[in-house]
C-alpha cells in the first residue's frame, strides 16, 4: 500500500512539473516513517548518497565537456572532417555525426555534444543544401551519442548505483563497440539519404587546406586517446581522467585555440555548476527513494514475483524496454536509472542477464529518452540553436527513431557487442 502510494505522489508532483529532485524526496519522506524511519535519519542519507568518489567525475566530465564547447574544439573537428569528407555524397551530414562520435568522447553529455556540434552543423547543413528539417533531426539524434561513447555521465550512475557490481572503467568499455556501431548506422543512413535526395556535395579541399585543418584539430583529437588511454591502461581511475580532462581542455582552449578570455569563465562555469547541481540533487534525493526500497524490500518482492511467473530473460527484456520508453517521455536520464536500477538490478543475476550488457541496453534507451517528446533535453538544445519551434523540432527527429530502436533491438539481442572488450 505505502508503494502505490509512494508512485502515486511521485506521479502527481511530476505531473505538476515538480523538480524532480523535490518529488523524489517529498514522495519518499510521506512513507518512510511508516518503515520506522526518521527524519533525522534523512540528514544523514542526502550527504551519504553523494558521499562516493566516483560520483566526483561527473563535475569533471562537465566542466571539461563544456570548456571545449566554448573553446573552440568543436569548430575545429568540424573543419578537419569537412575538408576530408565533405566532398562525399551526403559528406555533410557524415561530418556531422563524425563529429558529434568524437565530442561525445570528450563530453560525456548528449545535451553538451547536441550544442556544440549543431550550433555549427545546423546552418553548415542547411547552406550545402540539406532540408534544415533533416538537420535539426540528424544533429538531435546524433547528439544522444554524448552518452553512449565514453566517458559517459550516464554509465557513471549506473556504476555509482551497481556499486561492487560494475565498474566503471568496464562500463566505458562496454559503451565502445555499441557506441562505435550506433556512429556506423547513422553513417550509412546519413549517405543513403543523401543520394535517394541527391543532395550535393561540397567542393573538393586541397591536400594543403586538409593537412592545414588536420594540425589545427589534433590538439582536440588526441583529447580522447589521452584521456581513455590513461583509464584502460590503469595509469588513472575514471574520477582522476575526469580531473586530466579539465586540466587538458583548459590548455588547449586557451593557450593552443585561444578562444576563451577572461569573460568567458563566468558563463562556463554557471553552466558547469548548474547542470552539476541538477544532477546531484537528484542522485541525493534518489537515495532516499532507494531506502524505501531497501526497507520494504520491493527488489526483493520483484524477484519473488519473477520466480513465480517463470518468466525468460527475453520477456524481461522486452517489458523493461517498454517501461525505459515509457519513463523516458516523461523523465531525464539520470533520474530513470536512479529510480528502476535499484529494483531491477537483482534480478539481473536471477534471469542470467550481464550487468555490463544490461548498462548497454539502458543507456540506449536514455538515448531515445534525449529526444522523446515532451521532456527529450536534445529536442530542447536543437530547437533553441536551431531557431524553431518545439512541435518543428519533434517532427524532425522522428524519422530517425527507427533507427535508435533498431539499434536498440540489435544490442539487446546480441550480448557479445557489449561484452567482446571485458570478456
Amino acid at each position: 500500500m505505502e508503494t502505490l502510494i509512494l508512485l502515486a505522489v511521485l506521479a502527481v508532483l511530476l505531473l505538476l512539473r515538480v523538480p524532480v529532485a523535490i518529488a523524489l524526496a517529498i514522495s519518499a519522506l510521506l512513507v518512510l516513517p511508516s518503515q520506522n524511519y526518521g527524519y533525522e535519519s534523512a540528514i544523514t542519507d542526502l550527504f551519504n548518497g553523494l558521499n562516493n568518489i566516483s560520483l566526483m567525475a561527473i563535475p569533471g566530465f562537465v566542466f571539461a565537456g563544456i570548456l571545449m564547447a566554448k573553446g573552440g574544439i568543436s569548430k575545429y573537428l568540424i573543419e578537419c572532417l569537412r575538408s576530408w569528407i565533405g566532398h562525399i555524397p551526403g559528406g555533410m551530414a557524415v561530418v556531422c555525426v563524425l563529429a558529434c562520435a568524437i565530442f561525445a568522447s570528450i563530453s560525456g553529455s548528449s545535451p553538451a555534444t547536441a550544442a556544440a556540434i549543431g550550433s555549427i552543423m545546423i546552418p553548415g547543413m542547411v547552406q550545402a543544401g540539406y532540408s534544415k528539417k533533416y538537420a535539426i533531426g540528424l544533429v538531435a539524434v546524433s547528439g544522444t551519442l554524448g552518452i553512449l561513447i565514453p566517458p559517459s555521465i550516464t554509465l557513471i550512475v549506473y556504476g555509482y548505483v551497481a556499486e561492487q557490481k560494475a565498474s566503471i572503467g568496464k562500463l566505458f568499455t562496454a559503451g565502445i563497440l555499441p557506441g562505435l556501431f550506433f556512429t556506423f548506422t547513422l553513417v550509412v543512413s546519413a549517405i543513403l539519404y543523401a543520394k535517394r535526395n541527391k543532395f550535393g556535395s561540397l567542393p573538393k579541399a586541397s591536400w594543403k587546406e586538409r593537412w592545414v585543418s588536420t594540425a589545427n584539430a589534433l590538439p582536440a583529437a588526441i583529447m580522447p586517446v589521452f584521456i581513455l588511454g590513461s583509464i584502460y591502461s590503469g595509469i588513472v581511475t575514471p574520477t582522476e581522467a575526469a580531473v586530466l580532462s579539465c586540466l587538458y581542455a583548459c590548455l588547449v582552449s586557451v593557450f593552443v585555440y585561444k578562444e576563451i578570455t577572461w569573460r568567458s569563465w563566468r558563463p562556463i562555469i554557471t553552466e558547469t555548476v548548474n547542470l552539476t547541481a541538477m544532477i546531484f540533487l537528484v542522485i541525493a534525493a534518489a537515495t532516499l527513494f532507494k531506502q524505501y526500497l531497501t526497507l520494504s524490500q520491493v527488489p526483493q518482492l520483484a524477484m519473488q514475483w519473477i520466480a513465480e511467473t517463470e518468466m525468460n530473460k527475453y520477456l524481461f527484456l522486452l517489458l523493461v524496454n517498454l517501461l525505459f520508453l515509457i519513463l523516458g517521455a516523461f523523465l531525464e536520464s539520470v533520474s530513470i536509472v536512479l529510480l528502476t536500477l535499484p529494483i531491477l538490478l537483482p534480478m539481473l543475476g536471477t534471469l542470467g542477464i550481464d550487468v555490463y550488457h544490461f548498462a548497454i541496453i539502458m543507456t540506449i534507451n536514455m538515448e531515445i529518452a534525449m529526444i522523446t517528446p515532451p521532456v527529450g533535453l536534445n529536442l530542447f538544445v536543437v530547437s533553441g540553436i536551431a531557431k524553431e519551434s518545439f512541435e518543428k523540432t519533434v517532427a524532425a527527429v522522428m524519422p530517425f527513431l527507427w533507427i535508435m530502436l533498431l539499434n536498440l533491438v540489435i544490442v539487446a539481442l546480441w550480448p557479445g557487442l557489449s561484452l567482446y572488450l571485458i570478456q
